[in-house]
């Protein structure tokens, strides 16, 4: 069987990376056909958008994308192409795995392997701001001077935090049928509850009753501050974290920490048949062109592709040549050196060395 996907390449490093990462899924026997579309900067150029509309119905199409880091404007500009794709193919679920590898001399923790399920589409990251001095703006702090006299300043700036019964139920059910799936122990439902009672207190709430249509697996509910806390004493304490919007963004990247730093973390944003692999990391423009940089957790959303794709097999193999060439520690890019270490390879003799464990 082939599989049709579209690719998007991304900018700064993402075109680096997402070749070598064609080099090693090419090496696994599993057959592919790539339908190449451009998104971030290099689509601006093109098309006067970070996102064309060509680029996401070819996703629509084929139902599958693999996807370079991209990068984003911080204050200014167009929101996030992330954001945008995710909200307009409805991947409510982003997937963010943390798992510790041997021979990683980043990290000062063995045997963590947690997985981060965080919701996609809402929270804070809805999309629904008001900038200060706006008309809109006004009206909301008459409405909220009114209603709650003395709460905020007039020269306040509004972002709404928008929780849904949908939103939460249809997350923490995915993060249940994937530790189901997988033969995951627990799942532990993030909040900030005893603060924002309607809006995470909601979420909380749907959790629990969600949480009793499996009784197989462990439940437990935990405040994002205790967790941060406890990640850092006690990290295999956790097993599947779902979390709403802006804690999973936040804790995914504390956790791709505990493992190694986000060179290591992959992620896939997935909804209701329909997918798309990517890095946790961003598009590190710095360093475009100079074949420097860790094509790892590319890679390992390459992994994820294939375990959605059930191609288990492939899947297995792939990881594990990466587990062999980072244990071995010869073949692995800066971010995996200590000072005084033995020179690092570039990201493409990585991919060299991964696809010579493939063939062994």
């Amino acid at each position: 069987m082939t599989y049709r996907v579209t690719l998007l390449p991304g900018d700064g490093i993402g075109p680096e990376i997402t070749a070598a990462t064609l080099r090693v899924l090419e090496a696994t026997g599993v057959k592919f056909e790539w339908d190449t579309f451009s998104v971030g900067e290099s689509a601006i150029e093109q098309y006067g958008t970070p996102l064309p509309e060509s680029s996401v119905e070819s996703i629509r199409k084929n139902k599958i994308a693999l996807k370079g880091p991209v990068t984003t404007p911080i204050g200014t500009g167009f929101r996030s192409v992330n954001v945008a794709l995710r909200k307009q193919l409805d991947l409510y679920a982003c997937l963010r795995p943390c798992k510790s590898f041997q021979g990683v001399v980043t990290s000062p923790y063995k045997n963590v392997d947690i997985v981060v399920v965080r919701e996609n589409t809402e929270d804070l990251y809805i999309g629904i701001e008001f900038a200060s001095g706006t008309a809109e703006a006004q009206q909301l702090h008459s409405f909220i001077s009114e209603h709650f006299q003395g709460k905020v300043h007039e020269d306040s700036g509004y972002s709404i935090k928008a929780i849904s019964e949908f939103g939460s139920r249809r997350i923490v059910k995915y993060a249940f049928d994937y530790a189901r799936k997988n033969k995951r122990r627990k799942v532990s439902a993030v909040s900030k509850a005893n603060i924002m009672k309607f809006t995470d207190g909601l979420f909380l709430a749907t959790a629990r009753e969600v949480a009793r249509e499996y009784p197989e697996i462990e439940y437990e509910e935990v405040l994002v501050d205790a967790l941060c806390m406890r990640l850092v004493r006690s990290p295999q304490m956790y097993d599947v974290l779902v979390l709403p919007n802006l804690y999973g963004d936040i804790i995914s990247d504390l956790c791709a920490g505990l493992v190694g730093g986000l060179g290591l973390a992959p992620g896939a944003n997935i909804g209701d048949g329909i997918a798309v692999f990517e890095p946790t990391h961003g598009s590190a423009p710095k360093y475009t062109g100079m074949n420097k940089v860790s094509p790892m957790a590319q890679m390992l959303s390459a992994v994820l592709m294939l375990r959605y794709l059930n191609e288990l097999k492939a899947a297995d193999k792939m990881e594990k040549a990466i587990a062999d060439v980072i244990s071995e520690g010869k073949s692995v890019t800066y971010d995996l050196r200590k000072d005084g270490d033995e020179p690092s390879v570039g990201t493409s003799q990585v991919a060299d060395a991964i696809i010579e464990k493939l063939g062994e």
